[in-house]
């Protein structure tokens, strides 16, 4: 292949515990931008993995009583097996704890920094957020708790290493300014720029083998010290390319690629937007190109969550009751490209039962039986495109362009409704034609009528099959179904039958 090469990255999650539907969004929305730029004639590379070396993990094992090893083991192997339940596309999963390209890539990194004059040591003392992995000053606090988490922060002292974020501001500011480093929404964007305007400082980039309760990667040169687990985890982004080694993948989708793409959510923006960039910039390496961030689902109002607290939604449960597709759908059509998006099941269930059933399922089903019943089951030739029959082609050749721009802007939701277009039309399309009427017209000898069926029915197919393409994506399973439904097999379409029940039915 010779298209341009993307190279689309998930983050990756503590393995605290098991995943919940919050990270799905993100794993779905990277899926459907490589299947839409395979689609397109591009080269794709698809990352996710799990981010094992936290002190969360070893903690979360403590307080279950269970080796940390087997824990993180545990967790990580339900991240990695949420591929068939959401039907992802994944061309890679890294696991920090355990893949030998990560350490590797990672003490090449921390050199790489080291030799440009970027570390330092010094003693601290700060406030830690265990759930961040982070510390925070006073004024970053909300009446003396975390903001993302909610908690007080504890006191911690110690002597770690430092990198030297604050030489880079300047150039960071510039970068995304221009828009090198592009980040999108423009909100999230602007919420960096203020960050480095704000004044960026130095931050810790280890933590005592001690505190860490010797979990980790060691510091090179420093057994006493462990990698800071933001440092270690931003570095599978290029540890799993080989970075470090002879692999050439990591020149193929890093240094000379097309585009780098990380979706993150908005929780963690600094980390990906500023620390990450600057480490890059430090060891003289590439910086993403786009950085695409997410806000939260919700449920009640809440975060969904791991940690217990009522919000957690189970994805593999979710797409084993209501289909993979179901769950796809409502996190593509129904998240907002910019705020929180509260769950229900009952707002999925209603969103697959309108679109599936009663919009997509029905309008193949119709389109389907008028063949069978007007044609035999063979699809006509395309007639003449003449109004209404032109409308919904012009429908056909604009989608695939305004799927493309949604897309580019990371805007799923409006990526869905070009597609889902195509659907809306098809329907005005047979109530404005009426083939019914048009057959009955025909049988009485009306040529121009039996023209006119002709060509409304071989528009309606390939509306069909357009909405086959574009689907697919998004929904690949429900998107094979379509395409199925209006592929001849020995010259004539498979006979009509109800593509998707009814999931209020189910319940």
């Amino acid at each position: 292949m010779t298209g341009p090469r993307h190279y689309i990255t998930t983050t990756i999650p503590y393995v605290n515990a098991r995943p919940h539907l919050g990270f799905a969004l993100e794993l779905v929305q990277a899926d459907t931008l490589a299947r839409h730029h395979r689609q397109r004639g591009g080269q794709v590379r698809l990352l996710s993995g799990t981010d094992d070396n936290s002190l969360k993990n070893v903690l979360a094992a403590e307080a279950e009583g269970v080796d940390v090893r087997e824990f993180v083991d545990r967790n990580a192997d339900a991240f990695a097996a949420l591929r068939d339940p959401l039907s992802l596309s994944l061309d890679d999963f890294i696991r920090t704890s355990s893949d030998p390209r990560h350490r590797t890539g990672v003490e090449r990194l921390w050199r790489r920094c080291a030799e440009a004059g970027d570390l330092y040591r010094k003693q601290y003392e700060g406030l830690y957020c265990v759930g961040c992995e982070q510390f925070y000053t006073p004024d970053e606090l909300v009446d003396g708790t975390c903001a993302e988490h909610g908690t007080e922060p504890q006191l911690v002292a110690e002597e770690n290493w430092f990198f030297r974020l604050s030489r880079y501001a300047d150039r960071l500011h510039a970068l995304i300014t221009e828009g090198t480093l592009r980040i999108e929404p423009a909100a999230r964007r602007n919420e960096v720029l203020a960050l480095i305007a704000g004044g960026l400082h130095d931050f810790s980039v280890s933590r005592s083998h001690t505190r860490a309760r010797g979990w980790g990667i060691p510091v090179p040169g420093d057994p006493g010290q462990v990698v800071y687990v933001w440092w270690d985890a931003l570095g599978n982004y290029v540890t799993s390319l080989g970075y470090g080694t002879d692999d050439p993948a990591y020149e193929r989708w890093w240094a000379a690629g097309d585009r780098r793409i990380h979706l993150v959510g908005k929780g963690v923006v600094r980390f990906h937007a500023v620390y990450w960039p600057a480490m890059l910039l430090s060891a003289g390496l590439p910086l993403p190109t786009d950085i695409l961030v997410h806000d939260y689902l919700t449920v009640g109002g809440r975060k969904i969550s791991k940690s217990g607290n009522g919000t957690a939604v189970d994805p593999v449960s979710l797409a084993a009751a209501y289909g993979t597709d179901a769950v796809r759908w409502w996190l593509l059509r129904d998240v907002p490209r910019v705020g929180d998006a509260d769950f229900t099941t009952e707002r999925l269930i209603a969103r697959a039962d309108a679109d599936f059933a009663g919009g997509l399922g029905n309008l193949v089903h119709r389109i389907v039986t008028m063949v069978h019943r007007y044609r035999g089951g063979s699809v006509p030739s395309p007639g003449t495109d003449r109004f209404p029959v032109a409308t919904l082609l012009d429908v056909c050749r604009e989608a695939p362009g305004r799927i493309d721009a949604a897309l580019a802007d990371f805007d799923f939701r409006r990526a869905a409704d070009a597609a889902w277009d195509i659907v809306e039309e098809a329907n005005r399309c047979i109530d404005a034609t009426r083939p019914w009427d048009l057959a009955r017209a025909e049988r009485h000898g009306n040529t121009d009528a039996a023209e006119r069926l002709d060509a409304v029915l071989a528009a309606l197919v390939t509306a069909c099959r357009a909405l086959a393409d574009e689907l697919r994506p998004f929904i690949p399973g429900a998107a094979e179904h379509v395409r199925r439904r209006v592929t001849p097999v020995d010259g004539t379409l498979p006979e009509a039958e109800p593509l998707f029940a009814r999931l209020q039915e189910r319940r």
